[in-house]
């Protein structure tokens, strides 16, 4: 006499569903706690890489102070403004030698983000920091350690224009070799992509914010009273 074949205990579909929907309460509640552990470090780690990029893009700056630049004014970071960080670097004298700014573009594969900083003085470009890029190792990457090509931004031209709302030209990369004009960019050879997407990003930025800069600039420098006493920090007038 054979024996019966025994069936197999099936799990219920609720059971299932409160398994599944345990997993992903534990699986959400770590990532929360991953992002909340994280957070302090990223932003600190972001915090000291701004920081070396300011004082490597803004020739002769020891200390720098952070605003909020918009239409509507100049703003110390904390006083919750609407508008875009901006970074003024100071010297040992607690002078304005420039302000560094951020700003994006697409490159070649991905995004490419970068500081660079302005002397409102000279109306220049005074240098770039790669902070961010995937492009082609060897090719794109260039821009972030080309001497040649970094040097197009040791004086790179940003004049406004007569009415004062923008570049007086453009800032544009050309083909290698065929720079002719202080605002223009010469490319890196087999990698016009991600030049271009330099002087795109610079030229998109400075149009919008060289006006903004120079119409709020007294905001930015320090009274010469108390930069020569060693008071304040610098720009700690504004309210």
């Amino acid at each position: 006499m054979s024996e019966g074949v025994q069936a197999r205990p099936q799990t219920s579909s609720l059971a299932m569903l409160r398994t599944l929907g345990g997993i992903a309460m534990i699986s959400g509640f770590l990532v929360v706690l991953v992002f909340q552990w994280t957070k302090p470090i990223i932003a600190e780690n972001k915090r000291i890489a701004i920081e070396k990029a300011v004082f490597r893009v803004v020739p002769n700056a020891v200390s720098r102070r952070d605003f909020i630049l918009a239409p509507e004014g100049l703003s110390p970071v904390g006083k919750k403004a609407k508008g875009e960080t901006v970074y003024a670097a100071y010297n040992a004298k607690g002078e304005l030698q420039g302000v560094a700014l951020e700003t994006v573009a697409t490159g070649y594969q991905d995004v490419i983000r970068i500081l660079y900083g302005y002397d409102p003085q000279c109306e220049c470009v005074t240098g770039i920091k790669v902070l961010k890029m995937t492009e082609t190792p060897g090719l794109g990457d260039k821009i972030a350690y080309d001497p040649d090509f970094l040097k197009n931004f040791h004086g790179l031209d940003g004049k406004l224009s007569a009415d004062k709302s923008g570049l007086a030209h453009p800032i544009a990369a050309v083909k290698h070799g065929s720079k002719s004009e202080p605002w223009q960019i010469d490319s890196i050879s087999g990698a016009t992509i991600s030049s271009k997407a330099i002087g795109r990003m610079i030229n998109a930025s400075g149009q919008r914010m060289f006006p903004l800069i120079q119409r709020y600039l007294s905001g930015f420098r320090p009274p010469v009273t108390v930069a020569a006493q060693g008071g304040e920090p610098p720009g700690s007038d504004l309210q």
